[in-house]
């Protein structure tokens, strides 16, 4: 499993992927984690609240990115 995570001022990504396909992504805009895969196969889910660890996340990649804006000046 793999996992990528990031942000940026106005914007931001996490989703899990397990052998090149996407497993789950944060939809950041509609609020809610999304499993794109179809419904016949077994899939694996991410724990309950996956979406709320997200916006966490998030928050924190946002506040070490303005830590280091403010080190590098």
């Amino acid at each position: 499993r793999f996992r990528i995570a990031g942000c940026s001022d106005s914007d931001g990504e996490e989703m899990y992927t397990l052998d090149g396909e996407e497993m789950w992504y944060a939809d950041f805009i509609n609020k809610k984690g999304v499993e794109p895969q179809p419904s016949f196969i077994d899939h694996i889910s991410l724990e309950e609240g996956g979406y709320e660890q997200a916006v966490a996340n998030q928050q924190v990649c946002r506040q070490n990115l303005e830590n280091v804006r403010k080190a590098m000046k």
